[in-house]
């Protein structure tokens, strides 16, 4: 009885002493946590509700910041700009990756160096040379307008017109459709060619097998890059921030959310106002989210 009591003793002393350890390993990582990330959301949840400005200490203020909002014609503005960036360019980009992870699918040669090609923008996306480099592309002098020229069209700069202005952005989100291109091309390798051998010999034609084997087998991916890449549109910065010159864009036709949070945070030191706009942004894509997955389960297909 005293072996099978002291055999228990040693192993629970090793377990303790390999939670130990393994606690210590972890440690940086929840320091981290707890400190960069839990602290900051913490904080800007508590200076959402007070009048803060940097320089000064923060002063309670309740719900003053939220209800301002309801007054802000420049934040509906915002509002309207971004959900028309992200309900077109998305949809945009998820039919080009799609499209073009159909015809890598095909078994072209050299598919590694044209899908390392096609990712590559999607690793730029987020750059500020990048969106330099668009500004200068869509700019009254630039590759565009000499493009038109060449077949008699007179251009007009893209970038600094209220008509245009935006639709340069959601071309540009559009162009970076690598990431949802090279998870598109994975589904497609995991649907069994059978589906494809039956139809054939049923006599479906290409559009057909399209429309009844690809799309329904690929939802469950079509859905899963369409919340990523929702998100990330709501997210959009640097681009807006480059282009625009950081002030909007003309008429505020590219001030999108996230410019005017910064706009209010980093160029009026509303920090309080800041924070309950990043707040309300969070809820945002949390309820559109929310959205998506209650309505998920019509048009999603899982194997079960």
């Amino acid at each position: 009885m005293s072996d099978r009591t002291g055999s228990r003793t040693i192993r629970s002393g090793l377990r303790r002493r390999e939670s130990r350890v393994a606690y210590g390993f972890l440690a940086p990582w929840i320091v981290g946590m707890v400190v960069f990330t839990i602290g900051p959301i913490l904080a800007s949840l508590y200076l959402s509700f007070t009048d803060y400005t940097l320089l000064s200490p923060p002063e309670w203020r309740g719900l003053e910041n939220y209800q301002r909002m309801l007054a802000d014609s420049r934040l509906h503005k915002s509002l309207l700009v971004t959900f028309q960036y992200v309900f077109v360019s998305v949809p945009v980009q998820l039919a080009l990756a799609l499209g073009l992870a159909m015809l890598l699918n095909r078994g072209v040669r050299g598919l590694p160096i044209y899908r390392s090609v096609y990712y590559l923008p999607s690793l730029l996306a987020g750059s500020v040379s990048i969106a330099i480099l668009w500004r200068q592309i869509f700019g009254s002098e630039g590759l565009v307008n000499q493009l038109l020229a060449k077949v008699g069209v007179e251009g007009v700069s893209w970038v600094s017109h209220p008509d245009f202005a935006l639709g340069t952005l959601v071309v540009l989100n559009a162009w970076t459709f690598g990431a949802p291109m090279v998870i598109f091309l994975a589904g497609l390798r995991q649907i069994p060619s059978m589906y494809y051998e039956a139809a054939s010999v049923d006599g479906a034609g290409a559009v057909s097998q399209f429309f009844r084997i690809t799309i329904p087998l690929l939802t469950p991916i079509i859905f899963f890059n369409l919340i990523l890449q929702m998100i990330g549109a709501f997210q959009s910065f640097t681009q807006a921030f480059v282009v625009s010159g950081g002030s909007g864009g003309p008429a505020d036709s590219t001030l999108l959310y996230t410019l005017y949070l910064y706009e209010r945070g980093f160029g009026s030191f509303e920090m309080g106002y800041a924070s309950a706009l990043a707040w309300t942004l969070l809820v945002i894509i949390a309820v559109l989210t929310g959205v998506n997955f209650l309505f998920a389960k019509r048009w999603v297909f899982y194997g079960d």
